[in-house]
């Protein structure tokens, strides 16, 4: 029996894809593909397993469809892959496929609730006429129609998911900042999930989870099934990435919320934030009015008012506000009161500004350090993200800290990543140093330094890496004898050049 491998999906992938380039944005195309690859999946699963019934009940349906129910997910006729791919050309065939999603969500309420929210097959935006949309949505069934995903036939069990997210990186990549969104680099996700080391019956939490990539990373490291995700995501169309992904990669009881992690944090548990023993995340960086979530209804007792955000009932933001124009702290102070007080560890990337900014940031950054809360802070090569060249560092957090000093890495520099034609990447043998490093604790000439409490508070809490890394290569002395030595020498070849140039000339009778 033939096998469907890895190569087998992304090539039918990206053949769908082509059904779709020069008519809709990729940022809104990426949606429809891992949308019909999600139903072809969960239809072939249902396939065979009602086949495997069958055989074992020797054709009984009512026991067929006793058994059914009690898997993990269930499809109608009319919601199956095979169903839509018979009615192609069916002049209502985008209409069938949204019937064919909510029928999903509906049987599967606990599962897939609201995965298909976001998705209309039947856009007038996105497919224009009825005889166009027609045309692209025969064409996407018939690309996916080829593609066998019957568990027995997978090369290996992961290869959906790794296809999965190999086409979330690739939409990323092609749609620049905009795709750049909701992915963070696998190598990045891959040394976060690895710096916050999660293990056994962890919560592991990301606020701004995006399409999951960093919470995948970080339930691969735990090398466990034995631990809880949770994930927060504020686009719709992101968040349904996000649970199918998760699905796929066979965590199906995850919990990812839907809304805006800062105005309205959905981790709650009688009334009060969830805590975790972990937290990883990679929130946009120094995201632009980012307390709009929050309405300023207060004023203080000097009648002056008050930004609502100071007033948060979760008292989030009691060590101070960030400003409106840079939520980088916002998110930070969050997670920071998500984080379990016994052995919470916390992981997450974030831009060089967090390191020196003043104002509230400078206030908010004391409060960090004196509370001793920050681990270490480790630079990283700038272009690593799709949509931004700047460089950013990633902030290791942990409550309940044996000890005062920060440890200070600086991976930034030539020899730590490997250049890209548009992208830079952190090989494994780059997060293997860092990691080492970060265990190590210890000071090494220029790459790692352990800065002692007092020497941050002397340096008034500026976190800024050049101040406590040094990576300037002392210039060669120059020996001035040799370089008169050199002048000299030229100096001769000068004059019999120019003699024998006389000569010439002379011949020449110029």
């Amino acid at each position: 029996m033939k096998k469907t491998t890895k190569s087998d999906i992304e090539t039918v992938l990206w053949k769908a894809c082509d059904s779709f380039r020069g008519k809709i944005d990729s940022s809104r195309y990426k949606d429809y593909v891992l949308s019909m690859l999600f139903v072809k999946y969960l239809s072939d699963v249902c396939i065979e397993t009602k086949e495997k019934y069958m055989k074992k009940y020797t054709g009984d349906e009512r026991r067929v469809k006793r058994a059914m129910g009690r898997e993990p997910f269930t499809l109608d006729e009319d919601a199956t892959f095979d169903y839509l791919y018979e009615n192609r050309n069916d002049s209502e065939i985008g209409q069938k496929i949204n019937i064919a999603l909510n029928s999903i969500e509906e049987h599967n309420s606990g599962k897939l609730r609201n995965v298909f929210r976001a998705i209309d097959f039947n856009s007038p935006v996105d497919f224009g006429e009825k005889k166009e949309k027609n045309g692209i949505l025969k064409n996407l069934l018939t690309d996916f129609h080829t593609l066998d995903l019957r568990p027995s036939v997978l090369e290996s069990n992961d290869i959906i998911g790794d296809a999965y997210e190999y086409m979330i990186a690739n939409f990323a990549s092609d749609a620049g900042k905009k795709g750049g969104e909701f992915f963070t680099p696998s190598q990045v996700s891959k040394l976060v999930a690895r710096l916050a080391e999660p293990k056994v019956n962890d919560r592991i939490y990301d606020p701004t989870c995006g399409s999951g990539g960093l919470l995948l990373k970080a339930y691969t490291q735990a090398d466990t099934k034995k631990v809880a995700i949770y994930g927060q995501e504020k686009n719709m169309q992101t968040w349904a990435l996000c649970s199918m992904n998760m699905f796929l990669h066979g965590i199906d009881d995850a919990r990812i919320w839907q809304g805006d992690t800062l105005s309205n944090p959905q981790n709650l548990e009688d009334d009060k934030l969830m805590t975790f023993q972990v937290v990883v995340a990679n929130p946009p960086f120094s995201l632009d009015k980012w307390d709009s979530g929050f309405l300023p209804d207060a004023t203080d007792e000097k009648k002056k008012p008050k930004m609502s955000a100071e007033l948060d009932m979760y008292h989030r933001f009691d060590w101070g506000v960030p400003p409106s124009s840079k939520g980088d702290y916002a998110f930070v102070l969050h997670m920071l009161n998500c984080l379990d007080a016994k052995n919470g560890r916390m992981a997450v990337v974030l831009p060089h500004g967090v390191l020196f900014r003043g104002a509230s940031e400078g206030r908010i950054r004391q409060q960090i350090v004196d509370f001793n809360l920050l681990d270490a802070v480790i630079g990283l090569p700038a272009n690593l993200f799709y949509g931004t060249s700047i460089p950013a560092c990633i902030l290791v957090f942990k409550k309940n800290r044996s000890r005062r000093e920060v440890l200070f890495i600086d991976a930034s520099g030539e020899g730590h990543f490997e250049k890209g034609k548009n992208q830079n990447v952190l090989r494994d043998e780059d997060i293997e140093a860092i990691a080492s490093a970060y265990k190590a604790y210890e000071t090494k000439d220029k790459y790692s330094y352990v800065a002692s409490y007092d020497e941050i508070k002397e340096n008034e809490y500026n976190l800024n890496i050049p101040r406590y890394v040094d990576t300037f290569e002392d210039e060669e002395m120059v020996d001035i004898e040799d370089v008169r030595a050199n002048i000299a020498s030229i100096e001769r070849e000068l004059k019999e050049v120019q003699a024998q140039m006389d000569v010439y000339l002379k011949e020449l009778g110029l």
